[in-house]
């Protein structure tokens, strides 16, 4: 998506970073925010060019609290020509509520232990995950062009239908964040007792608990708009620890350490962001011109671990038929291919050289 004209709707670290990475690459970026001081602050800044809404914006980004997420989409939605996204950290609950062709639910997986414009980093995506939530409603031009313009801040977009994504994030930021800050507060209250001990707190604990300095005003919003799947991971969690305790108590040193283990290669093991691979292929899929069809393959292709780090649709002049054109690693092609055969696609791969 070549750089154009763009909204930001709430102008704290997430909306002010945009902002910034917008301006970088081009845009001209209007911006909002509840707090009008605020959004002038960021135009002083440098994140925004002009102050309030602009109809003719190509693209709209909503980055306000999760509940507030709707009522801003819809607002921007009725009041601009052109798509809207947002980067709220629960999808399910959003998305259902703005069933809208030009909406493209999304969620950046990335932030900062500072708050607001003082924050933001145009930089901040950079080789972070940017996960959008296309639907079987969803406009194929609206999700190619919030996937262009989120690829263009070198994030790297998994597409996932929001009940996967809201599954998952429970598993990855939201249980995290909160075993974070239960751990920094049973330190606190340690410390009342014996003075040196955050003193002590070395690389570990401080690693494991940067998280928990986040703006704590956001989570209420996210607890109770993803409650069932974070209750479900705190259970799950609650077991291991209980097993855990178990393991220490009886002395288990061969449960111990192969539990452990089990850690050590998995974390290991997390995928790294690849930022130019070395052997591409194209897989060309032939499609029909309809709504949907572009969430079905890219949701697909997250499922089978297939990382897209480009996509072009090519519509046919004849017909109600297209041409949707993905560059995946070349080994991870044939994977795809036949995933996609599965689905009653029938796609050609050619490596490239």
């Amino acid at each position: 998506m070549a750089p154009s004209r763009a909204n930001i709707i709430g102008t704290g670290l997430v909306g002010a970073s945009i902002g910034f990475g917008l301006r970088h690459l081009g845009w001209h970026v209007t911006g909002s925010d509840a707090d009008t001081d605020r959004a002038e602050q960021a135009r002083v800044r440098g994140a925004l060019d002009d102050v309030g809404i602009d109809p003719d914006a190509a693209i709209t980004f909503v980055a306000v609290p999760v509940q507030s997420i709707p009522d801003a989409a819809r607002h921007a939605l009725a009041t601009t020509s052109g798509y809207v996204t947002d980067v709220g950290s629960v999808k399910g609950s959003v998305v259902e509520a703005v069933d809208d062709p030009r909406f493209v639910g999304g969620h950046p997986m990335a932030g900062s232990e500072q708050d607001g414009i003082e924050g933001a980093d145009p930089n901040l995506f950079e080789g972070a995950v940017w996960v959008l939530t296309p639907t079987a409603t969803t406009a194929d031009e609206a999700f190619a062009a919030v996937r262009s313009a989120v690829t263009s801040f070198g994030a790297d977009v998994v597409a996932l239908s929001p009940e996967r994504h809201d599954a998952l994030v429970a598993v990855v930021s939201h249980v995290p964040h909160l075993t974070a800050a239960t751990l920094m507060h049973l330190a606190d209250e340690r410390s009342e007792e014996h003075r040196a001990l955050l003193r002590l707190a070395a690389g570990g604990f401080r690693d494991m608990t940067r998280i928990a300095a986040g703006h704590p005003g956001i989570w209420p919003d996210i607890c109770a708009e993803n409650r069932p799947a974070i209750v479900e991971m705190l259970d799950r969690l609650i077991a291991g620890l209980t097993d855990m305790r178990d393991i220490v108590d009886k002395s288990d040193r061969d449960g111990l350490l192969a539990v452990l283990e089990r850690a050590h290669v998995a974390r290991r093991n997390l995928p790294a962001r690849i930022v130019h691979p070395e052997e591409m292929s194209e897989v060309r899929v032939p499609v029909p011109d309809r709504a949907g069809v572009l969430a079905d393959v890219t949701t697909l292709a997250a499922e089978l671990d297939v990382s897209i780090a480009d996509l072009e649709i090519a519509h046919s002049s004849e017909g109600e038929r297209g041409v949707l054109i993905l560059l995946v690693p070349a080994d991870r092609a044939e994977r795809l291919q036949g995933g996609l055969i599965a689905r009653g696609y029938r796609p050609a791969v050619r490596t490239l050289e």
